[in-house]
């Protein structure tokens, strides 16, 4: 672990993958030191935000060298179920891919208990890991210019869904209707780093 200064108000934890930060940000979210007021996860780093006013930027890194990593037990998440209509234009490719068919890759898809790692690229996108899933998806080699709002698609080890229309390089399997993004709902994101997602076919 390697931790650095981040301003005033903050402080950056490097880690090893992304395993170590899901754990020590569930560690910190359970217990959070004294002054921080938010957690930003990533890959491979944590970012902690305090209020400079009342916090002690020396307790706030002991704290975080004396966090034990830890999990959510998942009845404590919040489960949120998006129904996605698998028509997305490189379903058939991604099924060339892994050497499926292109529906054994949404029973795939649908068959594991996906969870928000971290946030990123637009306001609303959640990177999804799931534990079960077992594909390494490569990147379209050339990316779009237009992705549409709701678009589901995967990329590495994750799946994601655009929240607003974007350029993107993600492999797309399909489309929801729901809305990952909403300013005026409280909060904003349908999507927020611990939430666990299963994706719903609608036929």
């Amino acid at each position: 672990m390697r931790l650095l200064p981040c301003a005033d108000a903050g402080l950056l934890v490097e880690l090893d993958d992304l395993d170590q930060v899901l754990g020590l940000h569930a560690a910190l979210q359970a217990d959070p030191p004294p002054g921080v007021v938010d957690l930003v996860p990533a890959a491979r780093t944590l970012l902690l935000r305090f209020d400079p006013d009342t916090a002690d930027a020396d307790e706030i890194e002991r704290a975080v060298r004396r966090a034990r990593p830890t999990r959510v037990a998942e009845r404590e998440a919040e489960l949120v179920e998006i129904p996605v209509t698998y028509d997305g234009e490189d379903l058939a490719e991604v099924a060339s891919m892994t050497g499926l068919t292109p529906r054994q890759v949404v029973a795939a898809h649908t068959g594991t208990e996906w969870t928000v790692a971290f946030g990123g690229f637009a306001p609303g996108f959640g990177y999804l890991t799931g534990a079960t899933w077992p594909f390494d998806i490569p990147r379209r080699t050339e990316s779009r210019t237009t992705v549409p709002a709701g678009a589901v698609a995967l990329a590495g080890a994750f799946s994601g869904v655009y929240p607003r229309s974007s350029p993107g390089g993600w492999q797309l399997i399909g489309r929801t209707e729901l809305i990952m993004w909403d300013t005026d709902r409280d909060p904003p994101a349908l999507l927020r780093p611990g939430v666990r997602v299963r994706f719903v076919e609608v036929r």
